[in-house]
């Protein structure tokens, strides 16, 4: 089994390392994998677990195909020993109280409630929320011992539709009601991790199984929607799942307002609370798409090298 903390060229000290679960729609398309390997090579995360999640009603087994991809990419990165993905729930809330209890629900649960560990424990969703809604109504005492870091939800103020928020709204009001401390990355802002096929073809194709393998589920899922007028564009991508990582390694500190949490109505659309009232979350404006892009390519780069004659 790799070590993969006892190959690298550098060692994070132990007080500067974080607790982790990544919440992750998959195999919904092709920017999740891009994060996962990220995060999976990213030292300074003791991944705790990750959660296979639902994408809405386009596959009915959509939170099983989630899982079967986590489990593919552990496999190419020698790491399936070590972790396994989790199911979480199969579907969205019915409504703000219908809790979808699941394996990946009581994940978060087990692990917020850990008295025996000081570090700092962060769950990142990548798609809907339903997870974590599950878990804050089945043990609302989480609220002040995790943080939460959202890939989703419309460009403010106004909102809007956005695909990780409409899988799951009444899941996404659950946690802007609740006390959980929350880093919140909009559309308007995950969409600035901008890359070209040709410069994935470049610093990601070339790194052994695992690269390749990102880059050619890439052009498979470009190529299969090829007959979409609007998206995907042809030539690019946004890896819009991966500030979930880079924010983790620095929290771009003068890149973010907070904000009284809104809600989001069936359009997407923000209803915003009044001035000076509702509890505050962390909304992020900007995200560095050189830095996000460069620490992928470079723990590729290093994962290849020290597993190529393996």
């Amino acid at each position: 089994m790799l070590d993969w903390n006892e190959v690298l060229p550098y060692r994070v000290p132990e007080a500067k390392r974080l607790r982790l679960i990544v919440n992750t729609d998959a195999a919904n398309e092709a920017d999740d994998p891009f994060a996962i390997a990220h995060a999976l090579l990213t030292p300074r995360f003791d991944i705790r677990g990750l959660i296979g999640a639902h994408y809405g009603a386009r596959d009915a087994d959509s939170m099983e195909r989630s899982c079967r991809e986590i489990e593919k990419l552990l496999r190419l990165m020698r790491m399936d020993a070590r972790y396994a993905a989790t199911p979480g729930a199969p579907a969205a809330m019915e409504h703000e109280r219908g809790a979808v209890v699941s394996p990946g629900s009581d994940l978060i649960v087990r692990e917020a409630m850990r008295d025996d560990d000081a570090r700092p424990l962060f769950v990142v969703f990548l798609g809907p929320l339903t997870d974590l809604a599950a878990a804050y109504l089945s043990e609302p005492r989480i609220a002040d011992r995790l943080t939460a870091v959202w890939i989703g939800g419309g460009t403010y103020p106004d909102g809007g539709a956005e695909f990780n928020a409409g899988n799951d709204i009444a899941a996404a009001n659950v946690v802007l009601g609740s006390g959980i401390p929350l880093w919140q990355v909009p559309k308007n802002v995950y969409s600035m991790i901008r890359v070209s096929l040709a410069e994935l073809a470049v610093k990601v194709r070339p790194h052994g199984e695992l690269g390749r393998y990102l880059f050619e589920q890439l052009v498979d899922f470009n190529e299969r929607w090829g007959d979409k007028p609007a998206w995907p564009k042809g030539e690019m991508w946004m890896l819009g799942d991966s500030p979930a990582v880079s924010l983790l390694l620095d929290d771009h500190a003068f890149e973010y307002d907070m904000r009284p949490a809104p809600r989001i109505r069936a359009d997407g659309k923000y209803e915003h609370a009044s001035e000076g009232s509702g509890r505050l979350i962390r909304v992020y404006r900007y995200v560095d798409s050189r830095f996000t892009l460069e620490d992928m390519y470079a723990k590729l780069a290093l994962f290849h090298e020290a597993t190529k004659e393996g």
